[in-house]
């Protein structure tokens, strides 16, 4: 019997897979059947060589390598997943944040997305098939003011964009999605649950009751785990959602108070 889901024969670039919802979305793409090339700044501790690119994709020299990895390894690419994303801005409103937080925001969070589906995407309209996953976020809808506005504000940008190229590459066989994942219970969020709490005069558990009282709370009661959004993200890369593009997906535990 044919498994409900498989990614077999699918060739998957997904970035930043070596922490958080990126390495679990990694783990479940192989264990699916997908041949998997995944980037990050610092190689993994256990990881073959030939799946890992180390590159710096909030340069344009780094989304370079990757793209040119991926066709060199993979033989070019069915799958992109675009994982990467983050805050390092410091709290305080808007008035904290300088013009290089904002560029350091921006090339975190749209830049690398850009520059890879710019590198990478053509290949697929003309073969006539791939699929574009844009990983965004529930603050594009749902900013944070004391700490994350440049963060929402790219990933809204990420998300306009990413509805703008469904548009245009769709006709072409060419799928484009969002996910858009609520508070994960990551790496990252833990840190920026300590930045939080120690701004705060506080420890790590204050830093979390923090983001929980900015997110209006979680009706479910907790942060999404990475693989219930890598679990998303395997659905929506795999035939089975063929007739699906243009649409964001949103995975936040009831968090958006909104229809």
């Amino acid at each position: 019997m044919t498994p409900f889901l498989t990614l077999d024969g699918k060739r998957a670039l997904i970035t930043s897979g070596t922490r958080g919802a990126g390495a679990a979305t990694v783990a479940l793409f192989r264990d699916l059947g997908a041949e998997v090339l995944t980037s990050a700044r610092t190689p993994p501790e256990t990881a073959p060589a030939s799946h890992f690119v180390s590159a710096d994709l909030t340069t344009p020299e780094g989304c370079h390598v990757l793209a040119e990895a991926a066709r060199d390894r993979l033989g070019g690419v069915d799958v992109i997943v675009h994982m990467l994303g983050g805050s390092s801005a410091p709290a305080g409103g808007f008035q904290a944040l300088s013009d290089a937080t904002w560029l350091r925001e921006l090339n975190l969070n749209l830049f690398p997305a850009l520059r890879l589906d710019r590198a990478l995407v053509p290949d697929m309209v003309a073969r006539g098939s791939g699929t574009i996953i844009h990983v965004t976020s529930i603050q594009r809808a749902l900013p944070l003011p004391e700490s994350t506005t440049a963060y929402a504000a790219a990933k809204a940008a990420l998300s306009t964009y990413s509805k703008s190229l469904s548009k245009e590459v769709s006709p072409h066989g060419v799928r484009v999605v969002r996910v858009s994942p609520g508070w994960i219970d990551t790496e990252a969020s833990v840190e920026l649950a300590e930045r939080l709490g120690a701004d705060a005069g506080g420890g790590i558990e204050d830093g979390r009751r923090r983001i929980m009282a900015s997110l209006g709370g979680i009706p479910i009661g907790r942060p999404s785990t990475p693989m219930e959004v890598a679990s998303l993200i395997a659905f929506l890369a795999s035939d089975r959602a063929a007739s699906i593009t243009g649409a964001e997906f949103v995975v936040d535990g009831g968090t958006v108070p909104t229809v």
